[in-house]
């Protein structure tokens, strides 16, 4: 609590600070007791003004002069950015200097205050409460959802397990049915046997019974069988079946049971929203019915792939080699610059301080010229960088495949600090396929715009998808093959279509609008100018197109 104001917040005096105030001085902007009136009114270096509180005007509380005790700061020096008093502007210290009411300095650090306050209310605020209840949403289903998971991983055990059990099964009947037939084997080799020997013990006896009869008839009429009998039973030799176990291989297994992709956590930066002022829509532009060529520029490459605008009239392009040539509309050469390692360059990218940005494909490497100086400010490990460009809040981003050709990824740095990856969507599946050019540009509304392998893949500034355009059915003859890729103020999405020759037109939301053709041949590399005119790099007669189409 205020030491100054009781339980009940009763004010009080300003100057004897113990009794309730009564009276207000409008010139000292200090409230007073009824005994202490007197005591201020003494006071003659200033002309008073007090009156009842009640009544007081609603005026602003100047601060005391740092300098001069007596004197409030009614007046503000803008080139000095501080309050100033009468006595220091008469000084002839801020001489010169523009000076402003402080009240209407008051008045207009006040708007800003209530426009902080409104954007804090109605905008901001509600973003974050909105990100939180996000978070508690997504808490919520983790439990159900690796709750499928862990089903779905004990069902594929359970089929497996039924499989195994069936083979055991197999094994075990085969095993007894050679059992049976070996039993039954030597059952019937044992019978013969058996019968040979009853056959014996009967000629046996009757020898006996011969011996001791002394029956001539007998014995001369006797014929011997042991001949016969010296011919064994055959033997039955079984070669017992054995089970050899094969070792069991574990990444066969783990394959065939199934994978389980990985779970991809993205520290992604935070969305930064635009100011209201920001917010505000551009002027709008419509489309042109017939867009026009306004510029030819001839690079002098035999092919040309990338182009770059450095302003409405100088563009950066990149052709077959290692040279990347500043061009002005005239087709003059202004500048050149060769890459650090002689390697041909694959993406180009002017940055909004002016600079060029390059990747090499070669050496994993992304890099900056300044002041015509290469500097390397990404090396990658594991990936190989493709195109990029550079976004409203200079970050890069840049689309890469890695070293075995299996994965692509979009990658957003603020110089050579990684803040973002983006290479799965919410089911964990690829958003984009491997092996191809992969134009990149971001929309102004932030989506973040790749051209892959016969669509489009859109995705929000946080890396969900939002859309895949897989082209228009109209007057095209092949299928559709996007290479470059651009935006305009009125976030359309402009697509080069390299096998129809022409470019796709598109709102922000994936609709299709309209098609650009201007006698293209295999339009290659696009970007926009500030004044939204288009250039169309032409792969294969090198020249860079100018079109006014808004």
């Amino acid at each position: 609590m205020h030491p100054r104001r009781s339980a009940q917040e009763i004010l009080l005096c300003d100057l004897c600070e113990t009794v309730p105030l009564q009276s207000r001085c409008e010139v000292c902007n200090i409230n007073l007791c009824k005994a202490c009136v007197g005591e201020h009114l003494s006071d003659s270096t200033k002309q008073h003004h007090v009156m009842p509180f009640l009544q007081r005007k609603s005026t602003p509380n100047y601060p005391k002069c740092p300098k001069h005790a007596n004197d409030l700061c009614k007046h503000y020096c803008e080139d000095c950015d501080i309050p100033v008093c009468i006595t220091c502007v008469s000084s002839g210290k801020h001489k010169g200097h523009k000076l402003s009411e402080f009240l209407d300095k008051l008045n207009s650090k006040t708007q800003s205050l209530q426009k902080d306050l409104e954007e804090l209310e109605t905008r901001i605020y509600p973003q974050y409460k909105e990100m939180a209840s996000n978070v508690q949403t997504e808490k919520a289903e983790i439990e159900t959802n690796y709750g499928k998971l862990t089903t779905a991983a004990e069902q594929e055990g359970e089929i497996l397990h039924r499989e195994i059990t069936v083979i055991v099964n197999q094994r075990k009947s085969a095993i007894q049915e050679m059992k049976n037939k070996h039993l039954s084997t030597l059952n019937k080799n044992t019978d013969k046997i058996t019968q040979k020997m009853a056959e014996l013990k009967q000629i046996m006896s009757d020898l006996r019974s011969i011996l001791k009869s002394n029956d001539v008839s007998l014995t001369s009429t006797y014929k011997s069988r042991n001949s016969e009998f010296r011919t064994l039973p055959p033997k039955v030799r079984a070669t017992l079946p054995s089970f050899t176990p094969q070792k069991i291989k574990k990444d066969q297994l783990d394959e065939m049971f199934g994978s389980l992709s990985p779970l991809s956590i993205n520290t992604e930066h935070g969305d930064t929203m635009k100011s209201a002022e920001a917010v505000s829509s551009p002027p709008v532009k419509p489309l042109l019915d017939e867009p026009r060529l306004t510029a030819t520029i001839d690079t002098g490459y035999r092919e040309l792939v990338s182009v770059s605008c450095l302003s409405e009239d100088q563009v950066w392009t990149r052709g077959e080699n290692e040279t990347m040539k500043l061009l002005n509309l005239q087709s003059k050469l202004l500048t050149s610059i060769q890459t650090k390692s002689g390697n041909a360059p694959w993406g180009i990218a002017v940055t909004r301080d002016g600079d060029l940005v390059y990747t090499d494909y070669h050496n994993n490497t992304v890099n900056l010229i300044k002041n015509k100086k290469i500097q390397t400010v990404i090396t990658l490990q594991g990936w190989e960088p493709l195109n990029v460009c550079c976004t409203a809040g200079n970050d890069l981003l840049v689309t890469m495949d890695s070293d075995d050709y299996k994965q692509s990824k979009v990658v957003r740095y603020s110089g050579s600090t990684e803040k973002q990856s983006i290479q799965f969507d919410d089911q964990g599946r690829p958003l984009y396929s491997s092996g191809y050019t992969k134009y990149i540009s971001e929309n102004r509304n932030l989506d973040i715009c790749v051209a892959d392998i016969g669509a489009v893949v859109v995705v929000n500034q946080s890396g969900k998808l939002r859309f895949r355009y897989t082209g228009h059915p109209s007057n095209t003859e092949q299928s559709f093959e996007p290479v470059g890729i651009t935006t305009d103020s009125q976030s359309h999405i402009l697509i080069a279509d390299c096998n129809n020759n022409v470019i796709h037109i598109l709102d922000q939301d994936g609709q299709f609008l309209r098609y650009i053709h201007c006698d293209l041949r295999h339009p290659w590399g696009l970007c926009v100018d500030i004044r939204d005119n288009l250039f169309v790099a032409e792969y294969y007669t090198a020249k860079v197109k100018k079109i006014q189409y808004l």
